[in-house]
């Protein structure tokens, strides 16, 4: 879901979340997915996310999105709690689903529901599920977004855009049909989602000389490099030709005219890697199945640099609030 400004967040958000506490190693930080927080001997890492722009296997969904971003960290979640709210008091089944899905991407990374809240809201037109995954480092260094150094390379991994074109092939299938998308082509893009997680990838490249990590989440690759070259202090710079496009990501970004480097795509990670380590990372991905290309370095300057065609493009504003899944639930309104 598409967050504030920049601007509002620093006006608005920031200053109140600031304390005195001295176990609190990284609060709250914009760009900074993680929150770390001394326990006894060990650290406590925590991160929230909340799913709104999504119907169908929500409750999966939303487990494996905040589970992705604790991963990023290079460490692995352990436990959840989930905030669960559908639109009426007579939508059970709806909860049922929801928890039923949770509980089955929780099996799958490993983790374990602890807690949460679940109620209902008049003023929702379609569930909200926020997750909050917590974890311990276990003497692990986490990898955070602000590692990145000049004259690092830069891959990322399967494609851009899974998740908005798996959204909108799960929940925008009559608009799909529309726009001239065909049922095969829907169910190839339904069947993106099951490329969501990147836990496997993102907990083992942490321990393979990655100077950065961060998943591809709402503002899409773009948005996900400005902030590591905001947060970092560099320029990145990108081949556009070298990104991995699926051809199902084409084929829907056509049909719904959206720009595939601003759809958010969980199950996508964006790396930074030392030169002297883009062998091992290289072979570590192999061994995992990844599909990965190397798609630019991390240069001396600011923001990002989209070379396509010979024409280089320079984008250095954050835009949190601009998110092209968003735009579309605007342009199609769905009834939940």
């Amino acid at each position: 879901m598409p967050k504030f400004s920049l601007n509002v967040l620093q006006r608005c958000v920031f200053p109140f979340t600031q304390a005195d506490d001295p176990d609190i190693i990284l609060g709250a930080a914009f760009g900074q997915d993680v929150a770390l927080t001394r326990v006894g001997n060990d650290l406590l890492v925590s991160h929230l996310d909340p799913i709104v722009g999504a119907v169908g296997n929500i409750g999966w969904l939303a487990v494996h999105v905040a589970c992705n971003d604790m991963a990023a960290s290079g460490i692995r979640p352990r436990w959840l709690q989930l905030l669960v709210l559908v639109p009426r008091l007579e939508d059970v089944d709806l909860l049922e689903q929801i928890m039923r899905d949770a509980s089955r991407a929780a099996q799958e990374i490993g983790a374990s529901i602890v807690g949460g809240h679940t109620g209902y809201s008049a003023g929702l037109a379609r569930p909200l599920v926020a997750v909050t995954a917590l974890g311990t480092t276990a003497g692990r260094k986490p990898v955070l977004t602000n590692g990145a150094r000049i004259g690092d390379h830069l891959l990322v991994t399967k494609g851009i855009a899974l998740e908005g074109t798996a959204i909108l092939a799960q929940d925008f299938a009559d608009v799909g049909l529309k726009l001239g998308l065909s049922e095969a082509e829907l169910e190839a893009g339904r069947r993106v989602m099951a490329e969501i997680s990147v836990m496997p990838e993102a907990l083992s490249l942490a321990g393979h000389g990655v100077t950065a990590m961060h998943d591809v989440t709402r503002g899409g690759l773009l948005e996900t490099l400005l902030e590591i070259a905001f947060l970092s202090d560099v320029g990145i710079e990108v081949e556009f030709s070298q990104l991995p496009i699926p051809v199902i990501v084409s084929r829907f970004a056509y049909a719904f005219r959206f720009d595939p480097l601003r759809m958010i795509s969980s199950g996508t990670l964006a790396v930074t890697v030392t030169p002297e380590r883009v062998d091992e990372v290289s072979q570590t991905l192999e061994e995992l199945a990844t599909p990965f290309a190397f798609v630019g370095r991390v240069i001396a300057g600011s923001g990002v640099h989209i070379v396509r065609d010979g024409q280089t493009s320079h984008f250095t504003e954050i835009r949190c609030e601009e998110d092209e899944l968003a735009r579309l639930w605007a342009l199609y309104p769905r009834d939940g």
